[in-house]
């Protein structure tokens, strides 16, 4: 039997992001309006904590300005249930630290007050998206109510797609629903397979495939055969773009074969343990590892959001280069189409027709830098360089641009030349998988960004962009700097 206790805490908002929200729920509606937003804590406990344990916990929960707590609705945005949040993970390990046992879990949710009962009810779903991404949290209407985070869910069941019974139909039936963007070849391919093995395919298996054969980074394209004026070439795109580097390998270590590239370095001091679990200076051989790569379907679907996990995944792709690496410093950029900025227009800049679901260059720009650069910080690196440019114009009528942005993640980092390359795997070895709730967050953003934009179905789209998790991140990070 557990308890469940409800702590209010400081303020959520500045005045200067409510007046920012307050400006565009009245785009929505002129009567509603945001009053406030404090934090409140939800804590569950094995058992009732005694008077220390008490005092412990609410100094540990009064962090911030506190302020009276406002009138209006209450609409409660909590984690989203079945999940734990990355303020939950630290908070629960601080609170054990500091000898509170008995708590089992502390969660956080952000309490919001609003008027305009009768603009909330018609525009309800509209006002909620600007308070709560639906992917990772969720709305309640009470308190008490939030004894849900604390409940356990059964995992999903496995859907089969019935391909023996019903053959390409199924197939292409949950090409479309499941967003897998497979084209006719790889249907055919996939029908030929399950039919001579005798089984149907499962939901995760033809997502997986669909993944791994999309053209999100365009290996197919990069890798394919190209005829130039009649003549076949020799090389392949990619073949071309490793050409270079093949003539002149002077000062690389690592190029093409792992997650990141590794260029010589120079002897360094390196602090950390030895064998004796001392920390100290030692003198060692350092490379260099750099890293770049793009996150541009996110980020126009979700420019914060997928700005953040542009850069997280970059940091996650230096940390793995051969044996464990350290991630060191960042860069982001962006190239949008022209940001038509209120009160600011430029006669060259027309309307372009981009769909609907596609951020503004405008929206990009003020939300995606912000999304890189907290991710970077959240997980303890700076982020240092980046560049921006806006262009469009019009060619036949028809307004091209930078609609579907370039978000530009890269960073550079340092690794050991004993753990710069990986070493084979053995037959039955350990693996063990780091990391936190994956949900349905992410699956299908390879196969949406290979498909034209405003192809997909629009809820597919969103699924299909990852949210960060940078504590969870910097945690994995500690993980292969202890190993």
């Amino acid at each position: 039997m557990s308890l469940i206790l409800n702590l209010r805490g400081s303020r959520a908002v500045s005045a200067f992001r409510l007046e920012k929200l307050n400006s565009r729920l009245a785009s929505i509606h002129a009567s509603i309006r945001a009053i406030g937003a404090d934090y409140w804590h939800f804590v569950e406990t094995a058992q009732p904590l005694d008077a220390r344990g008490d005092e412990v916990l609410k100094r540990l929960l009064q962090y911030g300005e506190t302020a009276p707590e406002p009138s209006g609705r209450l609409l409660l945005v909590v984690p989203r249930p079945g999940t734990i949040s990355p303020w939950s993970s630290k908070a629960t390990d601080i609170a054990r630290r500091c000898g509170l046992d008995a708590v089992r879990r502390i969660e956080r949710g952000t309490a919001w007050f609003v008027s305009g009962e009768e603009g909330l009810e018609a525009n309800r779903r509209e006002i909620l998206e600007l308070l709560h991404d639906r992917m990772t949290e969720a709305v309640l209407d009470s308190l008490d109510q939030a004894e849900i985070l604390f409940r356990h869910y059964q995992p999903r069941p496995l859907a089969s797609v019935a391909v023996l019974g019903r053959g390409r139909a199924a197939l292409e039936e949950a090409n479309a629903t499941l967003g897998l963007a497979l084209v006719q070849d790889e249907i055919e391919y996939l029908l030929e397979h399950f039919r001579a093995i005798g089984r149907d395919p499962t939901d995760v298996e033809l997502t997986m495939f669909a993944q791994a054969n999309s053209e999100h980074c365009r290996h197919k394209i990069f890798n394919a055969s190209w005829i130039i004026d009649g003549t076949a070439r020799p090389e392949t795109l990619f073949g071309m773009i490793k050409a270079s580097h093949a003539r002149n390998p002077q000062g690389t270590v690592v190029a093409y074969s792992d997650n990141a590239a590794v260029m010589e370095g120079r002897v360094a001091s390196r602090f950390h343990p030895g064998p004796d679990r001392r920390y100290g200076y030692r003198e060692e051989l350092t490379h260099t590892l750099m890293k770049c790569e793009t996150h541009n379907h996110p980020t126009a679907i979700s420019p914060f959001a997928g700005a953040a996990t542009g850069s997280g995944g970059e940091i996650r792709d230096e940390a793995a280069t051969g044996r464990g690496a350290k991630p060191k410093a960042g860069l982001c950029g962006f190239s949008v189409s022209h940001l038509r900025i209120p009160g600011f227009e430029q006669p060259w800049e027309t309307s372009p027709g981009k769909p609907g679901r596609i951020a503004s260059a405008l929206q990009i720009m003020l939300e995606g830098p912000i999304g890189a650069a907290s991710f970077n910080n959240e997980f303890g690196r700076p982020n240092l360089a980046g560049y921006f440019r806006a262009f469009e114009m019009q060619m036949g009528g028809v307004a091209r641009g930078y609609h579907k942005p370039i978000m530009l993640a890269g960073g550079v980092g340092n690794v050991s030349a004993a753990h710069a390359r990986k070493d084979a795997l053995p037959p039955g070895a350990l693996l063990v998988h780091l990391g936190g709730p994956g949900m349905l967050i992410g699956m299908g953003g390879g196969a949406a960004s290979s498909m034209d934009a405003g192809a997909n179905v629009e809820a597919l789209d969103f699924d299909s962009v990852q949210r960060g998790n940078a504590e969870v991140q910097r945690r994995a990070q500690e993980v292969i700097d202890r190993c």
